[in-house]
């Protein structure tokens, strides 16, 4: 992952975890910044995050959205490299190859689609 992305999302978690703290998110232009900057990272349209952080509610809502789709992805990408390795491992190129395609089908963070592309690319050297 490259350094910017991993420090914006950081960032992401920290402010989630204040708020889970009980602290008020305040939607100052550095919060408003990191989640303008943050909704493409997870592919949410930057008129979508426009319109959410015109309140305080939509701010809550968008920062635990993105929070979510890293985490979800995150876990998806994880079971499915697992399960992919250990079929690749045991020669079955194809069952690897289609637990890419299943992850593919689903997920929609751009880091995670390049990682399982990657993945695919690399499995069809493999033939």
């Amino acid at each position: 992952m490259d350094a910017d992305l991993d420090a914006v999302w950081n960032q992401l978690w920290e402010l989630e975890n204040r708020l889970q703290q009980g602290e008020v998110l305040k939607l100052t232009p550095e919060v408003c910044d990191l989640l303008q900057h943050a909704a493409p990272t997870v592919a949410i349209s930057r008129a979508e995050a426009e319109t959410a952080l015109a309140s305080v509610e939509g701010t809550t809502v968008l920062l635990r959205g993105i929070r979510a789709r890293v985490r979800d992805g995150s876990h998806r990408l994880s079971d499915a490299l697992h399960r992919m390795y250990r079929l690749r491992d045991a020669g079955d190129l194809d069952g690897a190859r289609q637990q890419m395609r299943d992850l593919l089908a689903v997920e929609v963070v751009p880091l995670y689609r390049e990682i399982a592309e990657g993945q695919l690319d690399r499995l069809d050297e493999l033939t």
